[in-house]
């Protein structure tokens, strides 16, 4: 888009124009993804499902897709079968960057709480969240996100270890873990890993991602909950102990579900509309009751059917600084 790329529906309009007439396709990526799920779901849907809608690149020429944007260019052609020199991409919002994750301070050491250090933990990138991208993530703030924070984990790590203490370990300190990879592998079960991992995505894909309503956070956990008693009878082909990717996604599935089923329930607990979490029961932003960051904790047992039973939100106040909160207008 930023090459002046045009997403079109299926009858070849320029639909942008209608969301946002002023920055039409270089709007912000949050509100492009609602306008190409709004198009799908209003049926202006391309294909044969009409379940996308199309990148249209063909104005701008062979020199620029294959100088500028060669590696996209490449993507369609060897995934879709699409030359984007002669013919629009389909295209449709997916997950792309995790704005949320392990709270850390500005040295990147983990916080048990939204204060307090675990000594010697750090955290950057990713699966942390030191807060520099509030609820929609800037273009190239991941590089701050992994390069500077990153740097800083490294550095502070350095200077820990050259004073810490070993720490008492448990007789069997892998045992956990242990117990972890042989309960899948030999767990003597029917479900397939395939089949739930898809059910996830596709749940979580029409009911948890650019659009949300109490009423689809709802269905959508109640999916996660018997998902979860389905992945206790998953079955594991691969019984090797040696390149087990079977394993691999045995294992990852389960974490899949924690983040799907937090994911949901901290959204759900959210009544307010921001940046990449949009309600459309709560249209509008609240920054008296919802200026502020989200935290869950883990409070029992995981496995438990109900959410409420070991899943404890909190709240970490947004710090404004220089730049003042105001409406998004375009």
């Amino acid at each position: 888009r930023g090459e002046g790329a045009i997403l079109r529906n299926a009858s070849g309009e320029r639909f942008m124009e209608r969301y946002a007439p002023t920055i039409k396709d270089l709007a912000p990526r949050d509100i492009v993804s609602r306008c190409m799920v709004q198009e799908v779901a209003e049926g202006r849907g391309a294909g044969p499902h009409k379940d996308y809608v199309l990148l249209d690149c063909t104005h701008l020429g062979a020199e620029v897709l294959e100088t500028k944007l060669p590696d996209i260019t490449e993507f369609a052609r060897t995934y879709l079968g699409v030359d984007p020199v002669v013919e629009p991409v389909p295209v449709m919002p997916t997950a792309h960057y995790a704005m949320g994750g392990i709270p850390t301070n500005n040295d990147a050491e983990v916080l048990s709480d939204n204060t307090t250090v675990v000594p010697g933990l750090y955290a950057a990138g990713e699966c942390a969240c030191v807060s520099v991208h509030g609820s929609n993530r800037l273009g190239t703030n991941s590089l701050l996100d992994i390069n500077v924070f990153g740097k800083r984990a490294g550095r502070n790590a350095v200077e820990y270890v050259k004073t810490a203490e070993f720490v008492p370990l448990p007789d069997d300190p892998a045992k956990d873990v242990r117990e972890l990879l042989e309960g899948l592998r030999d767990n003597p079960g029917t479900e397939r890993i395939a089949v739930l991992r898809k059910t996830l995505q596709d749940e979580m894909d029409r009911k948890a991602q650019v659009f949300r309503t109490d009423e689809s956070l709802g269905e959508v956990l109640e999916v996660i909950e018997e998902l979860r008693g389905r992945y206790r009878n998953i079955h594991v082909d691969d019984k090797g102990k040696r390149y087990n990717t079977d394993l691999l996604e045995a294992v990852e599935l389960g974490f899949l579900l924690d983040l799907a089923e937090v994911v949901v329930y901290a959204a759900r607990n959210r009544k307010e509309s921001r940046g990449g979490h949009m309600r459309d029961d709560y249209p509008k932003r609240d920054d008296e009751n919802y200026m502020k960051h989200t935290m869950a904790y883990l409070t029992g047992d995981p496995h438990s059917s109900d959410a409420d039973d070991h899943i404890r939100l909190d709240w970490k106040p947004v710090v404004i600084t220089r730049y003042q909160p105001m409406e998004r207008k375009y």
